[in-house]
């Protein structure tokens, strides 16, 4: 016998797979895409018409009444001349630093407080009081928080008020109509408002902390600083991530808190991409340039949500020893 004949006659025949696992297995498949359809379609009418609408409008010029006329590149081109443009990404710079350094970093010291020392010496419940009452203003309405601070900081306002009630009455000033401290004390004001979110995010990140970890450390000797470094940073690295991520698309089209408090002004001190573009579409009705703006920007934003991914999943790839 043929040594083929005879190992053909030794192993047994693979098993075919049931016509009707395999139609089956299709059928699940298809459902799957049917559950996504609905937000597909919701994503091409609300994400992707508009996104390829604007780009057509960018590479136009139009005031909004009769047809558009095609000018090719011609919006870009003026966007590299413009002055304007590049004060607002100038801004955008100090909104990240407003919106996501600070925040960031605050934001974690404090939960790191909250949890490994209010929390511990206290009650948990005074940790989560705190907790509430720094995320406080991410509850208010956008606009409504502006416009108190614009009450605030105006001449007349509460601020100026209290600089004269504690004998500083020389440093009134008028802080959102000076070119030189409009863009600081909007930063303030968002620091305000962005702060809350890094702390409650940071805090749940830590409740999946083992806490026998911070036990060890303290038997070991190791103090608070100790602690925040080598097993609060690690543990919560994914969270960061996706803190600054987050942060940093709000800080790039922020828009409502600029628009309440100056409106760009004074002197264009506080204009950001975001509300030049709707300055220039809606106010001047330069419908052609106003999109160039706004697809410069959703360049940007898509291009950084790009970089943060990827850097989170070489970290995460790296944790894993890969």
């Amino acid at each position: 016998m043929a040594v083929s004949e005879t190992l053909a006659t030794a192993q047994p025949a693979a098993t075919p797979t049931p016509p009707t696992s395999s139609r089956r297995r299709r059928g699940r498949n298809a459902a799957y895409w049917l559950y996504l359809l609905p937000g597909a379609v919701l994503f091409v009418l609300v994400i992707g018409a508009p996104l390829v609408g604007t780009l057509y409008l960018s590479l136009t010029k139009w005031s909004g009444i009769g047809d558009p006329i095609w000018v090719g590149l011609d919006n870009y081109q003026h966007l590299l001349q413009d002055d304007v443009f590049w004060a607002s990404f100038r801004n955008t710079v100090w909104m990240l630093v407003a919106m996501v350094v600070v925040p960031t970093l605050l934001g974690l010291l404090l939960a790191a407080v909250l949890f490994d020392v209010i929390g511990r010496r206290f009650k948990p419940r005074t940790a989560a009081a705190l907790r509430a009452a720094f995320y406080l203003p991410q509850v208010l309405p956008v606009v409504v928080a502006g416009i108190v601070w614009g009450w605030i900081l105006r001449p007349d306002g509460a601020f100026n008020s209290l600089l004269d009630a504690v004998g500083l009455g020389a440093l009134r000033h008028d802080w959102l109509g000076d070119p030189g401290t409009a863009l600081p004390a909007v930063m303030a004001v968002m620091i305000w408002v962005q702060i809350g979110y890094p702390v409650v995010v940071f805090m749940a990140a830590l409740q999946r902390v083992d806490p026998e970890l911070y036990e060890a450390a303290e038997v070991d000797g190791a103090n608070w600083v100790h602690r925040f470094r080598a097993i609060t940073l690690p543990q919560i690295r994914p969270e960061t991530f996706v803190v600054a991520l987050t942060c940093t698309i709000a800080a790039l089209k922020v828009f409502g808190p600029i628009f309440a408090l100056t409106r760009g002004g004074p002197e264009n001190a506080t204009n950001v991409p975001s509300y030049f573009a709707y300055y220039t579409f809606f106010k001047k009705l330069q419908v052609g340039y106003g999109s160039a703006i706004s697809t410069v920007l959703t360049l940007i934003i898509v291009v950084v949500a790009v970089v943060f991914i990827w850097m989170q999943a070489r970290s995460e790839r790296r944790d894993r020893g890969f």
